[in-house]
């Protein structure tokens, strides 16, 4: 193969390399326009409550909240299966006392009380921070539970949260890479096969000789001139190109990264498990993290509510000695922080959670499954007002809402209204 066949060999094989780029391209830009988020709302279904009764399913959202790492309907926990529970008390008067002010019902000589506390040793905490609808509503929910309990469902809910968020991310940029490395190693594949059908080519003719002209005995007699192909101009720029693209990606990734602490994972005082208490034994994010609905912060559990259920289980474990002795020694367990957003950017928990009815798995990634925490998501501005187009916005019950959604569908028909809508991209929403 002269020099002639060389150069139409080389120019065919990179035109072969350019359509194949060209095709990966389309393709990544296409699956990454296609992401979507989307959320499947868990629908629950309970029987209405009675006239002037309290309300089960609102009463299942409490119990699971502050209730449900202590007591079950069915069976004992920590305290008493709560079956039947109401028909247990003289009056339902009470019973909604006594989940109130325990102690103070206990003290002030209830007999069912007293038998509970000599039973079982201890005191439960008071629930003052709930009204009295509040507490209607548990007691609905334990009478619905104890007549008719329900099917418990599958833990689906907090991965839902994760999925429509980021599993069509990881997807999209997942799949680009394997799709890449196909399409090369196709072409590589694609080239050896020209070789080997040129060199075939040659040898049928090369038994017809006779019958060739000069130029085509040249093109069967030379052999493969490799200088022509490194020195080829468009070789030379192929590897040019490559070359500068992995640096600049290298050096974008590495300035890009720079405060972003996705997958940090400290060791922590005290070996906590979220994967047994959050989802082995399904205790309400909560219950511990109290702050979560009232104000900007999540809030770190204090010791005692760690010692709510631990001073009656395991408490011969080392890490729950720990807790004792930060708590005999009136010192603070040190906790290592996980989640750090810089001073420059504002976040409520609260206004996310308990006005926008975000999940926690959202940002925080299943948490019910880690045994040792880590930073789920990037946390960065442009993930934040990505989060923000996308997400659409609770207004149902809600009047604040009203006249937002008004105007919305005034102006874009039936279109839903989400938060970049109602000004979820200014820029002072978070810096101020």
């Amino acid at each position: 193969m002269n020099q002639r066949l060389t150069s139409q060999f080389v120019r065919f094989s990179f035109s072969l390399l350019f359509s194949l780029g060209l095709s990966a391209s389309g393709f990544g830009q296409a699956d990454t326009s296609s992401k979507a988020v989307s959320a499947a709302p868990a629908a629950s279904t309970a029987a209405a409550p009675a006239a002037g009764s309290g309300d089960p399913a609102a009463g299942e959202g409490i119990f699971k909240a502050n209730c449900k790492s202590c007591h079950a309907i069915g069976e004992q926990v920590i305290g008493p299966a709560l079956k039947d529970a109401h028909k247990r008390w003289p009056s339902k008067a009470a019973m909604a006392n006594f989940i109130k002010y325990p102690q103070k019902t206990i003290d002030g000589g209830n007999a069912y009380a007293k038998g509970l506390y000599d039973k079982y040793k201890q005191y439960m905490p008071n629930h003052d921070f709930l009204q009295p609808a509040d507490i209607d509503n548990v007691i609905a929910y334990i009478v619905r539970e104890s007549e008719n309990p329900t099917a418990a469902a599958p833990v689906a809910g907090a991965n839902a949260a994760v999925a429509g968020s980021s599993t069509s991310e990881d997807d999209s940029s997942g799949l680009l890479a394997p799709v890449i490395g196909i399409l090369l190693m196709t072409l590589v594949v694609v080239i050896i096969l020209l070789v080997v059908v040129i060199n075939l080519v040659s040898k049928i003719l090369g038994n017809k000789q006779e019958e060739l002209n000069e130029d085509d005995l040249d093109q069967i007699e030379g052999k493969i001139d490799w200088s022509v192909l490194f020195n080829h101009p468009l070789f030379k720029g192929v590897v040019a190109f490559v070359f500068v693209v992995i640096i600049g990606k290298t050096v974008f990734d590495q300035v890009y990264a720079v405060g972003i602490q996705q997958g940090y994972a400290p060791d922590q005082p005290i070996a906590f498990s979220h994967k047994l208490h959050a989802g082995m034994y399904e205790i309400d994010c909560n219950y511990c993290h109290t702050g979560v609905n009232r104000g900007k912060s999540a809030t770190i559990p204090a010791a005692n509510t760690c010692l709510n259920c631990h001073n009656v289980i395991k408490t011969e474990s080392p890490e729950i000695k720990k807790i004792w002795r930060a708590v005999e020694k009136n010192q603070p367990i040190k906790w290592v922080r996980i989640h750090n957003l810089p001073d420059l950017a504002y976040f409520n928990h609260a206004q996310h959670v308990k006005v926008g009815g975000i999940e926690c798995q959202k940002c925080h990634g299943p948490v019910q499954e880690m045994e040792v925490v880590q930073q789920f998501s990037p946390l960065t501005m442009g993930w934040c007002i990505n989060c923000h187009r996308e997400t659409v916005v609770k207004s149902g019950g809600n009047a604040y809402y009203d006249k937002m959604v008004e105007i919305h569908q005034t102006k874009y028909g039936t279109g839903k209204m989400k938060v970049e809508d109602i000004g979820g991209l200014e820029c002072s929403k978070c810096h101020y």
